[in-house]
């Protein structure tokens, strides 16, 4: 790094440190200034909005939260993941011809005080956790690649006896938490405000009906108060939801969304229901029209609500295709395995006989990246359910290992009806990608 860098670096740092004792009276325009470097230069209109969005909307949410939040947020999140972990970044793409990924995914363990139907986790063992040094090994060599930010999932995070000590230890990087929301009581939500570098996001199924019946009675009651606990803490809190086809209407209705602002949601995460898991299904999909449906109404909610909504199926054009095996993250699930994806359950090393450099630099990770993306339909992004032979043939081409038993029904068994759902949605995300996106993408890159 240059003395310019190092300088720069330090300025910018310095700004930010002095921005975040003033934050509620600055202008967001003020407030984007002090890092719109990073955040303009990036080519895609749509991610660029969207990443606006978010600071803005960060900016105002951590007004009111506790005082460890709000200076992890700031510091870790946006300082380190975002701009003082550029030189590292920019020497990892240089020595490697590629970037490495914005963050990563670990399940540390797979214990779990419910038992929900259709899990895409379901399968994996309960028996053992993920070491706890090779835990800290991967944060560590992450941060050594510019990588500051993680997602923590399991399993219930929450059963996980080093979540604090791990959150404490890696106090430097930033963890969004999947949880059900069992456990978090005024005790819990107390020590996340403390520590401030976590953002719990809660899952469920809809509202009360809904939720209690995949997940047991009262689960809904115990969400609304983890909520609550959480709100009056100070911590940055979210909330997820996987669509299906009975629910996917309804979880992006106004109805629905606007009950998780006043609760004092940040961040409402999307997540397609995808046949793995627990008795896979295909009849539990949402139709390609109820997709589709719920692109728009995403769209609608981010131009008419203060929430950031956010579709991991239906934002390829946020980040460009699939963010998979290693192009924007990885996921190492308990026993070590790295994957591509979260929903890929397949694998062909083991993080805890590699080094997350070697794992990135993998022929198995290579296979992804060399298609992305595998459509220039970017509303068409996955390997799984848009562009299924892709995985088929990437997994035949390395030899890769199903990481439990049952995950290769994913390649096999359901291979045909994937192929039809693929063809079936294709001809609704074609129209409209030529319709509303490409024009956008063509103008882009005539500036």
């Amino acid at each position: 790094m240059t003395i310019k860098e190092r300088v720069r670096l330090y300025t910018t740092k310095a700004a930010i440190k002095s921005a975040l004792k003033v934050l509620p009276k600055i202008s967001d325009e003020r407030w984007l200034s002090i890092i719109k470097g990073r955040v303009y230069k990036l080519k895609n209109k749509e991610e660029r909005d969207f990443l606006e969005n978010l600071l803005v909307n960060l900016k105002k949410a951590i007004v009111d939260m506790s005082p460890a939040v709000r200076d992890k947020v700031v510091m870790n999140l946006i300082n380190n993941a975002m701009i003082q972990g550029q030189p590292k970044r920019k020497a990892f793409a240089q020595k490697h011809g590629m970037n490495p990924p914005n963050h990563l995914v670990i399940s540390p363990t797979m214990k779990c005080n419910l038992k929900c139907y259709g899990c895409y986790a379901w399968q994996y063992s309960k028996k053992d956790d993920l070491p706890y040094d090779v835990c800290n090994r991967v944060i560590r060599e992450a941060n050594d690649l510019g990588i500051y930010f993680f997602v923590i999932t399991g399993g219930e995070p929450f059963c996980w006896e080093h979540l604090y000590d791990f959150l404490e230890r890696h106090h430097g990087s930033f963890f969004q938490i999947y949880t059900n929301g069992q456990l978090i009581d005024k005790k819990v939500a107390a020590r996340l405000a403390e520590l401030g570098n976590a953002v719990p996001c809660i899952s469920m199924e809809g509202f009360e009906k809904e939720t209690d019946a995949r997940r047991g009675k009262g689960a809904w009651n115990n969400i609304m108060n983890a909520m609550d606990n959480l709100k009056e803490a100070g911590v940055l809190f979210g909330y997820s939801v996987t669509a299906v086809r009975d629910n996917n209407d309804m979880v992006v209705s106004d109805e629905f969304v606007d009950l998780f602002i006043e609760k004092g949601a940040f961040v409402g995460w999307y997540f397609n229901y995808i046949p793995i898991g627990r008795e896979p299904d295909m009849n539990l999909m949402p139709t390609p029209e109820q997709r589709d449906h719920r692109r728009q109404r995403i769209l609608e909610i981010r131009k008419t609500k203060d929430i950031i909504a956010a579709d991991f199926w239906n934002d390829g054009p946020l980040v460009n295709g699939c963010m998979a095996g290693g192009k924007n993250y990885l996921h190492i699930n308990v026993n070590g395995d790295v994957e591509p994806c979260v929903f890929v359950h397949f694998a062909a090393d083991n993080i805890k006989e590699k080094s997350l450099e070697a794992v990135l630099t993998s022929d198995f990770f290579k296979a992804f990246r060399k298609r992305q993306p595998y459509n220039e339909n970017h509303l068409r992004p996955c390997s799984i359910i848009d562009n299924p032979q892709v995985l088929r043939d990437i997994v035949a081409e390395c030899g890769a290992y199903a990481t439990h038993d049952g995950a290769e029904t994913i390649v096999t068994d359901l291979a045909k009806d994937l192929d039809k759902y693929s063809e079936d949605y294709g001809k609704i995300a074609d129209p409209t990608w030529a319709k509303e996106y490409a024009p956008k993408e063509e103008e882009e890159e005539a500036v």
